[in-house]
């Protein structure tokens, strides 16, 4: 079903998609940090191409002047074959302009590495608007605990082996914006929005875990079956 739900300025939306036959379109340190950095740099009017950055950190590139946003990002997290954003429309197109950006910017480098050409991820993007307060902790929850998958499988069914251990890993993971949300000084706090950290308030993991899970039985399902 392709998504067509219109995007109003000001409001959260949780913004997803996934490799086009589900091929592991991350599968190295490099591709995953490419596309953090294109988290940065593709939200700006600007255009700013990271071939001219070649000799930069993701620290420098993260702290490069961009001009102003085209999107708020509260959240986010990168999986082998799929990604997940939680993005608000600061003006009209915000979005839909972020996505195109980032997805050909993305597109590009995997191509040109591999040797292929074509879209690497499906085509239009899926989206769920984050109509309530309440809800907008549930879905950040989620976000989060997607790495959840590799280190516990039974984690969406409530069967967690040790919750201690778990924690670590999500911390750990370096593909997501989990350990900017409890760090002051993690470097991926500049691809976030300051005000997403007033409103998101992180859980004990296990508490996440169990609202991740909720959250993805009522719609995660539902808008990928």
């Amino acid at each position: 079903m392709a998504n067509r739900i219109p995007f109003a300025p000001e409001e959260w939306y949780h913004c997803f998609n996934r490799s086009i036959d589900k091929r592991s379109v991350f599968s190295n340190a490099r591709e995953y940090m490419r596309f953090v950095q294109l988290l940065y740099i593709c939200n700006s009017a600007k255009q700013i191409h990271r071939s001219d950055l070649y000799n930069q950190s993701t620290e420098q590139i993260l702290q490069l002047q961009r001009g102003k946003p085209l999107v708020a990002i509260g959240a986010f997290c990168l999986m082998p074959n799929h990604f997940h954003l939680l993005l608000k429309e600061r003006d009209d197109g915000g979005i839909s302009t972020f996505m195109q950006k980032i997805g050909i910017a993305y597109a590009m480098y995997f191509n040109i590495k591999n040797k292929r050409t074509g879209n690497i991820f499906m085509r239009p993007f899926r989206s769920r608007h984050v109509s309530e307060d309440s809800y907008f902790q549930y879905v950040v929850n989620y976000i989060h605990c997607n790495p959840a998958e590799l280190y516990e499988h039974g984690w969406k069914q409530g069967t967690v082996q040790n919750i201690a251990l778990l924690e670590k890993k999500l911390l750990a993971y370096p593909y997501s914006s989990f350990g900017a949300h409890q760090d002051k000084k993690h470097a991926y706090r500049n691809i976030l929005d300051a005000e997403v950290f007033a409103v998101a308030n992180p859980f004990p993991v296990r508490k996440m875990l169990s609202e991740a899970a909720e959250y993805y039985e009522e719609v995660h399902v539902k808008m990928l079956s």
